[in-house]
């Protein structure tokens, strides 16, 4: 007497073709680094990395000692405007430039998770983030005389540039003109707002990089500023930042209509 077939379970059947969430992540990670950075995007972020390179150079024109000309360059320079450039760049390309082409219907056509959409996109987006910003703003002390601050700033400037990212997946997932909003969170959030608040400071990944520079480096104590967490606090604040802003993101990423390249 043959024995009688046994059905698969609900569970099975569910999973079948998904892969596992770690997988996942690096799946997506790997397909969002082929497609969302063409050559030409990833000639255009060797201005961001040259940038960072020429704000080391102007440390030796100040007349201070490195590492307090570094700090004094950094604020304004490093932090200032190479971060939120280079990563609002690299941050539209991810997931906004994708959603208005209408290219994102491939992934999001994926046997993935939404979690695992933004978490891969995220982390792909860091990466490149890592290698534009992060490492040449590491670079800048050294060219500027300060090798000792290298790990700290190139510490800084990667969890910023990871909290940046985060930030304007976020803002790709809600907002058609993902630039234009992208823009004026870097310059009325952190800019105008951030500079007279401390409480506003607290939530901006340009301030807290500064911040987490000067606990972190010995030569950083003109960024210290009353009222954001230094050091390895700033880096708890921006992890925090960063989660938020990726939970934000896959919650209105559930809810994102595509239907045309512009979503419409």
């Amino acid at each position: 007497m043959s024995p009688s077939p046994v059905s698969p379970s609900p569970v099975s059947a569910a999973t079948v073709g998904r892969p596992g969430a770690m997988r996942g992540v690096v799946i997506v990670a790997g397909y969002t680094l082929a497609a969302c950075f063409p050559r030409r995007r990833r000639l255009g972020l060797l201005l961001p990395a040259a940038g960072a390179l020429l704000f080391g150079l102007l440390v030796h024109a100040l007349d201070e000692p490195a590492a307090q000309g570094l700090a004094s360059v950094a604020g304004p320079g490093l932090f200032g405007v190479i971060l939120p450039v280079g990563c609002l760049v690299v941050g539209d390309a991810v997931l906004g430039s994708e959603v208005r082409s209408g290219t994102l219907h491939f992934t999001w056509l994926s046997p993935v998770g939404f979690w695992t959409i933004v978490a891969g996109r995220f982390l792909a987006g860091w990466l490149v983030a890592i290698g534009a910003v992060a490492v040449p703003c590491a670079a800048a002390a050294v060219v500027a005389g300060a090798p000792g601050e290298a790990v700290p700033l190139g510490v800084a400037a990667g969890a910023a540039a990871g909290a940046y990212v985060a930030v304007f997946v976020l803002v790709g997932a809600t907002a058609r003109r993902a630039v234009v909003w992208s823009l004026t969170f870097v310059v009325l959030l952190e800019r105008l707002l951030g500079t007279a608040l401390s409480g506003v400071a607290q939530w901006c990944p340009s301030w807290l990089g500064r911040a987490v520079y000067a606990g972190l480096a010995d030569g950083a104590g003109s960024l210290e500023r009353d009222g954001l967490p230094q050091g390895s606090a700033g880096l708890v604040r921006l992890a925090v930042l960063s989660a938020i802003a990726l939970a934000l993101a896959t919650w209105r990423l559930r809810r994102l209509r595509l239907a045309g390249p512009s979503g419409d």
